[in-house]
């Protein structure tokens, strides 16, 4: 930047009109970036989101103040250019106003190499934390208050501008004498005599400590922010990957057993919430048993993620083995409980086990803290009455009872998650369940158990308005 000795006329201030709108934006829009800044306070230390907009605001209301500070100093017009030949002694700047509550940033020295006098304007006495009687400090003592690994930069900075002539700038810190570490950043130009050699060094030298910490928030926090995404993104597909090789892959249908009366029709699918990314630990299986019958479950353990799904792997794999043992299923929910109560992740779940006789058309069913299987019958619904059952691994030593349901041809059995029928704020509108029930006179003219299957997917969708992840089995009884 060319200096302001060699300037052909003094320099023009603008309007003060214009510079004095700039600067009522400058402070209107300052006020509106502080409001946002206090509603984006991060109470949560894991809110990596939090804290980065928390840190952007806090960079942009240090832009803004600096950028004030500019216009002001604009305002006050900039002073006459000193006589080219003579080298006259610099007057002192007056005093630019600003606000008490704000540290001073910007400050002004001119080092003169022919009469070794040294002026620093009072700004620049306050960013190094010295009195003017202590008085302002030499080139050769300047490097004395840098931290030891900034000295280099400094000298090389001074040596460059004195003996080769090239501008100043640079970033260096210094320890107040207060002790306080500042980060500073030094432009400036050397001031030639009429032979071309250097007679003196002027600089501005502004207290940056502040943007950089707001910058390197900024850094930091968004770094911080790309971990945790990448590791989300990490969890759901390790999460996705464990429920894939659980969760039986017949989803679309099944039909068991493969020959005579009372058979069912199977079908299921797995419904991932729009509102999380995690997968959580729901659950649907079916299978026959080496008796003949027929085993149906759904379940759903807290949290999401790896933990949840790795949880609900142990439970159906238990779950699995205990109902290929013979195990009925009240004894069976007991079993899951004390399993639960004793895992190294502590969790709750929920949790519905039915066991389909098809020689005489009787379900066997228990549930822990379960939404109730739902029975439709020509063109009719309603919820299975449920026998005693609290949620998994609640309280040590539960007892679950057991209920039997008589089935005929053509029922549907309908069992699902709480995911899929949980109530959201939507005053006026029927609950899940309600609206299950109301798909009775279409679960009637089904032909399949995947068709019925479809007709859920369609009345909640992919997506839908839920907050949790969903499962749903419906098994149809034959002729």
């Amino acid at each position: 930047m060319p200096s302001h000795l060699f300037a052909d006329r003094p320099a023009q201030p603008p309007e003060p009109g214009s510079v004095d709108a700039l600067i009522t934006q400058t402070r209107r829009l300052r006020g509106d970036v502080d409001a946002v800044r206090r509603d984006t306070v991060a109470d949560d230390e894991e809110d990596a989101q939090g804290r980065w907009q928390r840190a952007l605001c806090d960079l942009a209301v240090h832009h803004l103040d600096d950028l004030g500070e500019h216009l002001g100093r604009l305002k006050e017009g900039l002073p006459p250019a000193p006589d080219l030949v003579a080298f006259p002694e610099r007057a002192e700047p007056g005093p630019v106003p600003a606000p008490e509550d704000r540290q001073t940033r910007v400050g002004s020295a001119e080092w003169n190499l022919l009469t070794d006098e040294v002026t620093w304007s009072e700004e620049l006495f306050q960013i190094f934390g010295r009195s003017p009687e202590s008085g302002a400090l030499p080139l050769d003592e300047l490097g004395s208050t840098l931290l030891s690994e900034d000295q280099p930069l400094l000298t090389a900075m001074v040596t460059a501008c004195l003996v080769d002539g090239r501008p100043l700038d640079g970033e260096f810190r210094i320890v107040r004498a207060d002790g306080r570490v500042r980060t500073l950043h030094m432009r400036g130009e050397p001031v030639l005599d009429d032979d071309g050699c250097t007679a003196s060094m002027w600089a501005v030298l502004r207290d940056v400590s502040d943007l950089r910490r707001s910058e390197r928030a900024v850094r930091e926090t968004r770094e911080s922010l790309q971990r945790r995404r990448e590791i989300a993104r990490t969890e759901r597909r390790l999460a996705v990957e464990l429920q894939e090789a659980v969760l039986p892959p017949w989803g679309g249908s099944l039909q068991f057993p493969h020959h005579g009366t009372g058979s069912l029709d199977t079908a299921a699918h797995f419904l991932p919430s729009p509102a999380n990314a995690l997968i959580g630990g729901d659950w649907y299986d079916a299978l026959e048993l080496p008796d003949g019958r027929s085993m149906l479950t759904v379940g759903d353990l807290t949290g999401h993620g790896v933990t949840a799904a790795s949880g609900m792997a142990m439970m159906l794999g238990a779950l699995r083995g205990m109902a290929m043992a013979g195990i009925e299923p009240g004894p069976l929910m007991g079993w899951l409980n004390r399993l639960l109560e004793n895992s190294v992740q502590p969790a709750l779940g929920s949790a519905v086990c039915c066991r389909y006789d098809p020689a005489r058309r009787v379900l066997s069913w228990a549930q822990a803290g379960h939404p109730a299987p739902l029975l439709f019958r020509r063109g009719r619904g309603r919820s299975l009455q449920p026998p005693e059952g609290v949620l998994l691994g609640a309280t040590a030593g539960a007892a679950y009872g057991q209920a039997e349901e008589r089935l005929e041809a053509g029922d549907v059995l309908v069992l699902h998650t709480d995911g899929l029928t949980r109530r959201g704020i939507e005053f006026g509108r029927p609950d899940g369940t309600e609206r299950l029930l109301e798909l009775a006179p279409r679960f009637s003219a089904a032909r399949s158990a995947r068709d019925c299957v479809r007709m859920v997917i369609e009345e909640f969708g992919e997506g839908g308005q839920r907050e949790d992840d969903a499962c749903v089995l419906v098994a149809r009884v034959g002729g």
